[in-house]
């Protein structure tokens, strides 16, 4: 198989974790007999100190012409004073309103040589296997009008969300169609006791679930859904919910596994995919081969697995990052003691090390 993929490092740590994934897809490449050829291209902070905008019409131009697009973090205090148009995570927005990602898929499932790297109890996080799939390209993110604006002498800022059936259908179905694979257990999580969109948000899911009869759907609110992961996180198997509520829980959820640097992401919905570890760009140990790699790693399987159908080559590296765990190896983020402390560097090599065909 040859896969043309678009490669954005990104800002901070996104350069090292993505140079770490590369490394493993290569050696997938090399055991499995695959030829993948990456374009490079800026986007966030560096693409704003480079060109002046936080998404160049060259990387998204890349990004369309490639079978899968890899993406590292972006993002910085050194841009946060910048105005809105010109704030490095535009990029993020762009792309996935571009390349009509409105489906974002974030599994949360703990290893189990991670289960006491957890801040939870064992008996809360051991087994957790949950996904939260989160609509991307609606709700206040993406809503209009949005401003800043002087009123009766004072400033006043504004954002609109706004949901659509046919975005909500979309969404939903996606949801289902994730759990009819698994557990065929959806919950639903809005805030229909209060927002007139979560009120069309639960009346659309419930009559898109009308087509899916083996899914079992539960519905919950976002506050007690951010109580609930944490005291009964075994209780879900899917979690579907709209752009800011899924920002939040699925942030809440890498905890479970015992640090956001494990948890990788999906956007998917247009005819090129995006796979992103969920953590931000970490400047302050940017640089310094501390970055926990396994979430853009485990990014990477999740690519090969849904844009390319190479379900044998992902378990490869689903079994070898689980291998590298239980042989006790550690970046600073899941270190405990009597562990071994590893580079971003290093845990990618241990991770190769260990891909067999």
């Amino acid at each position: 198989m040859n896969k043309k993929i678009a490669v954005i490092p990104g800002d901070g740590i996104g350069i090292e974790v993505v140079a770490a994934a590369l490394t493993v897809l290569q050696k997938i490449g090399k055991t499995f007999n695959h030829t993948f050829a990456y374009t490079k291209g800026l986007a966030g902070g560096a693409a704003l100190d480079a060109l002046g905008v936080p998404l160049p019409d060259e990387t998204l131009a890349k990004c369309r012409e490639s079978d899968a697009v890899i993406l590292g973090a972006v993002g910085g205090p050194k841009w946060d004073m910048n105005p809105q148009q010109l704030r490095p995570e535009q990029a993020l927005l762009a792309l996935r309103k571009e390349l009509g990602l409105y489906s974002n898929i974030r599994p949360a499932k703990i290893y189990s040589a991670l289960v006491d790297a957890s801040s939870l109890k064992r008996e809360v996080v051991e087994g957790v296997d949950l996904i939260v799939v989160r609509e991307l390209t609606g709700g206040l993110y993406f809503g209009t009008p949005r401003g800043i604006e002087s009123r009766d002498r004072e400033l006043v800022g504004f954002n609109t969300m706004i949901y659509s059936e046919s975005e909500i259908q979309r969404i939903a179905r996606s949801a289902f169609e994730i759990a009819m694979a698994r557990g065929k257990k959806v919950c639903s999580v809005d805030k229909a006791n209060i927002l007139e969109t979560s009120q069309l948000w639960r009346t659309v899911v419930i009559e898109t679930a009308k087509e899916y009869s083996d899914i079992e759907l539960t519905h919950m609110y976002v506050d007690n859904c951010a109580m609930q992961l944490i005291r009964n996180p075994k209780q879900f198997d899917v979690i579907v919910t709209e752009n800011m509520f899924g920002d939040i829980l699925s942030d809440a959820a890498a905890m479970l596994t015992g640090s956001i640097g494990m948890l990788a992401s999906a956007s998917v919905g247009g005819s090129v995919a995006m796979y992103e570890p969920v953590h931000g760009s970490a400047p302050d140990i940017a640089g310094q081969n501390k970055a926990n790699p396994i979430a853009t790693i485990a990014s990477v399987a999740m690519m090969l697995r849904f844009s390319f159908s190479l379900g044998r080559e992902a378990d490869a590296i689903e079994k070898a990052i689980e291998d590298v765990l239980s042989a006790g190896y550690r970046t600073g983020d899941i270190y405990t003691k009597g562990t071994t402390l590893v580079g971003t560097r290093e845990m990618a090599d241990h991770i190769c090390q260990r891909i067999v065909s």
